[in-house]
C-alpha cells in the first residue's frame, strides 16, 4: 500500500506542478540573453512629479436636519386627519384635530362673560368720573376682566392642543393612528423628517485635529449610489475628545434636494488632508523585502534593483522620498519574473 502511495499518479502531477512554478519564476540569465532573445517583457513608467492628494477616509452616518415624532399632548378621538403616508408638508399645515367640542364650548362660555365684564367695567368707569362709583369697585372689575381674560387664553391654548400642526416642512414618515381612534398624550402619530438638507456624522483620529476645519470639502458615497459622489462641507467639529477612541466628532451638512440620502445610511467619506507635489510612483512597482522596499529601474534594458524609501500612500498609488528621482524608468508589471541585472523588453516604449 506504502508502494502505492509514494508512485501515486497524484504526486507525480505536483512535483511537476511545482517544477514549471518555479521555472517560469526562474530569470531569464542564460545564454540566450546575450543574443538579445531572452529579454522579459515588462511595462514601466517614468516617475514623474505630480500633485499628490493626502486624504482622510471614515465612515459616517447620515441623520435628517430636522427629525421629530410627532406626538399628541392631549388624549381624546381622532375626528380629522389631513396627511397620507410620506406626504410633503409645510411648516404650519394641519395634520390632525382631535374632538374639541369641549374646550370650544368652555372658549365660547368665557368669551360671552369677558365681554360683559368689559362692559360692566366701562359702565363704573363713567359713574367713577362723577364720584357716583367707589375706586374699590372699580379695581374689583379690573381684577375680574383680568381673570377672564387669563382663563380665555388658558382655554384657547387648551383648544389648539386638539390641532397637531407640522413645526417645520419636511416629509411625514407613516400613519400610525385612524379616524375616529382614541389617541393618548404622548402617543407617537407619525413622524417628520427634513431631509432637504443631510447631517454627516462621523470621527476621525485626534492626530489630524489640526487638518480639519469648519468649511473644509467632504466627499461622501453610498453603496445604495456607487457611481454617485456627494459634496458637503463641514459645520461642526467636536469640542471633546474621546477619550476611548481617541477621535473627534465631525459634522457635515449635505444638499439633499433629490432625497437620495435616506436617514440612517452609511456611507464612506473622504475629506482631503493636503496636495502634495511630490514623486509618485504606481503602488503596483513596488517589491517588498523584509521591513525595506525595493522597485526595478530599467537602465540600459537591464532591471536593476533599488532600494527607495516611501512616505504616504493610497489606493494604486504610493509616494517616493527617496532612492530615485525624477524621469528614472522604473517597472510596474512584470516584477516577478526580473532580478537583478537581468535583461529586459519594455512594451509600452514608443517604436517597441
Amino acid at each position: 500500500m506504502t508502494r502505492l502511495l509514494r508512485f501515486s499518479p497524484l504526486w507525480i502531477g505536483v512535483i511537476a506542478l511545482l517544477a514549471f512554478i518555479i521555472y517560469i519564476n526562474l530569470p531569464n540569465d542564460g545564454p540566450s540573453q546575450k543574443r538579445g532573445g531572452g529579454a522579459t517583457p515588462v511595462v514601466t513608467e517614468i516617475l514623474a512629479q505630480k500633485p499628490f492628494a493626502i486624504t482622510i477616509e471614515a465612515l459616517g452616518t447620515a441623520t435628517a436636519n430636522e427629525s421629530i415624532n410627532l406626538t399628541s399632548r392631549v388624549a381624546d378621538i381622532v375626528t380629522d386627519i389631513r396627511f397620507e403616508d410620506g406626504q410633503k408638508v409645510q411648516a404650519g399645515d394641519v395634520l390632525l384635530t382631535l374632538d374639541s367640542r369641549q374646550q370650544q364650548a368652555r372658549v365660547n362660555e368665557i368669551t360671552t362673560n369677558l365681554g360683559e365684564a368689559k362692559r360692566q367695567l366701562q359702565r363704573i368707569k363713567n359713574l367713577a368720573k362723577s364720584n357716583s362709583a367707589s375706586k374699590q369697585l372699580l379695581d374689583e372689575q379690573k381684577a375680574r376682566v383680568d381673570a377672564l381674560t387669563a382663563q380665555l387664553e388658558v382655554v384657547q391654548a387648551n383648544l389648539a392642543e386638539t390641532q397637531i400642526k407640522a413645526p417645520f416642512s419636511g416629509t411625514l414618515g407613516q400613519r400610525n393612528i385612524s379616524l375616529g381612534a382614541y389617541v393618548k398624550a404622548g402617543e407617537v402619530i407619525t413622524t417628520l423628517d427634513d431631509t432637504a438638507t443631510i447631517k454627516l456624522d462621523f470621527s476621525v483620529a485626534e492626530r489630524h485635529l489640526p487638518s480639519i476645519s469648519n468649511g473644509q470639502q467632504v466627499f461622501a458615497k453610498s453603496i445604495a449610489y456607487p457611481d454617485e459622489v456627494f459634496t458637503g462641507e463641514i459645520f461642526s467639529i467636536d469640542s471633546r475628545i474621546d477619550p476611548v477612541t481617541r477621535s473627534v466628532g465631525v459634522r457635515t451638512k449635505i444638499a439633499n434636494a433629490e432625497g437620495k440620502i435616506k436617514p440612517g445610511m452609511l456611507l464612506t467619506v473622504t475629506l482631503q488632508k493636503q496636495v502634495l507635489d511630490t514623486l509618485v510612483l504606481d503602488e503596483k512597482a513596488l517589491v517588498p523585502i523584509e521591513d525595506k522596499q525595493f522597485v526595478f529601474v530599467v537602465q540600459e534594458d537591464k532591471a536593476m534593483q533599488t532600494e527607495v524609501q516611501i512616505g504616504a500612500r493610497k489606493p494604486g498609488q504610493v509616494q517616493i522620498l527617496s532612492g530615485i528621482s525624477a524621469g528614472a524608468e522604473v517597472i510596474t508589471q512584470g516584477t516577478l519574473r526580473v532580478r537583478n541585472g537581468s535583461a529586459v523588453k519594455v512594451l509600452n516604449r514608443a517604436g517597441e
